[in-house]
């Protein structure tokens, strides 16, 4: 097995050329963000743009109730919910500690003020309600946050209840959260208007939304808050300027006020100071690649879903890619399976390595096809 490399080409127009290089302003350092651990990325690209501590363990405090969302807006995609069911109101969550939406036993809620109770008012007893509706229990609902983390590739997070008060146990990491918030963003689209709401009323008592962005930047549309006296004050923000996302996340701030203007200070350095292009449309061929013993001789490798790459402003047509692949690929190969690497470089300076993948199915060739490739691969 040996290592093939194709040609330098120009990603941004599928050209065997790169672009002259011109002239760019260079990007500062990220500013000084006064909070144990933070966190920007883009949504598109997924690739982070400024960082401090972003996989030290942490508690999330309310910020546990994405997943708690996360797991309702499935259960109502799924139909094992409906927005208009009501739900009972157990004395456990009436008893609920911290923040409350103020359910009481005797008026079960809806599925869909309890959603909003738990976003909007950041309400445990809203959290709790959904929970025992949807795993029976609270402690096998935090089970099934545990298995849905694993599933979105949470590798740091641990679940012990469904509303964030603390335990020893209960723990994740900025980069898990901002994976979450990435995930429940893109999979709900339909729910995640919720946490643009301002405000909540319920019980005729109405409570505020805790993120001040939301009131201070039109272009932030979410997403949570949290705090305990433990893990200080968090804020996860996303905005969306000409049609770009960004995500930040901001651990153990030392007030409410200052995770908004730190979280401010990161959206406004990510959206000046850098630019998201699409590199390649999801299914668009990137290369076709040479198969042995295979009923084709050539399959198809590229991107399932639209692929970015998030640089320096001005400098998106001055990126550069590498195909790495190895040979010889046997078959079968399936629709998914990784059969290379697309290296990005701008300027000479790596950029990062992202996984090249197959875009078909090619099954094993029939007896004569295979014994062709035996002695055509005894001469490579």
């Amino acid at each position: 097995m040996h290592l093939l490399f194709s040609s330098l080409f120009s990603l941004l127009l599928f050209l065997g050329v790169t672009l002259p290089a011109r002239a760019t302003l260079p990007v500062p350092p990220a500013p000084q963000i006064e909070a144990r651990a933070w966190l920007l990325i883009d949504s598109a690209s997924g690739l982070p743009l400024a960082q401090k501590n972003p996989d030290t363990k942490v508690e999330p405090a309310s910020l546990t109730k994405l997943m708690t969302a996360y797991l309702a807006f499935s259960a109502i995609k799924e139909g094992r919910l409906t927005l208009e069911q009501t739900l009972p109101v157990s004395e456990k969550a009436w008893r609920a500690e911290g923040s409350r939406m103020f359910v009481e036993p005797k008026n079960p809620a809806t599925v869909e003020n309890l959603l909003k109770g738990m976003i909007v008012q950041s309400g445990n007893d809203a959290c709790i309600v959904l929970a025992e509706a949807i795993a029976g229990s609270e402690e096998s609902f935090a089970a099934m946050m545990n298995g849905m983390a694993k599933k979105l590739g949470m590798r740091a997070t641990h679940y012990v209840n469904s509303t964030g008060l603390p335990h020893p146990q209960h723990i994740t990491t900025a980069r898990d959260l901002a994976t979450l918030s990435s995930a429940l963003i893109r999979d709900f689209p339909e729910f995640y208007k919720i946490y643009s709401l301002k405000e909540f009323s319920y019980n005729r008592i109405t409570q505020p939304n805790r993120n001040r962005l939301l009131f201070i930047d039109p272009s932030v549309d979410g997403v949570k808050t949290g705090h305990t006296d433990s893990a200080g004050y968090c804020l996860i923000a996303s905005a969306k300027r000409d049609n770009r996302r960004l995500l930040s996340v901001v651990l153990g701030a030392k007030s409410d006020a200052a995770r908004a203007m730190e979280s401010q200070k990161l959206l406004n350095y990510g959206f000046q100071f850098f630019e998201t292009v699409k590199l390649y449309p999801a299914n668009h061929t990137v290369s076709s690649l040479r198969l042995y013993k295979g009923k084709t001789s050539e399959f198809k490798a590229g991107f399932p879903s639209d692929f970015y790459v998030t640089v320096p402003r001005g400098t998106g047509k001055r990126i550069q890619a590498q195909l790495i692949f190895q040979q010889p690929l046997l078959a079968p190969v399936s629709r998914g399976q990784r059969v290379g690497t697309l290296r990005l470089s701008l300027d000479g300076a790596p950029v990062g390595d992202y996984p090249l993948l197959a875009l078909e199915n090619v099954p094993v060739a029939g007896m004569l096809g295979r014994g062709w490739d035996n002695i055509l691969l005894m001469f490579k």
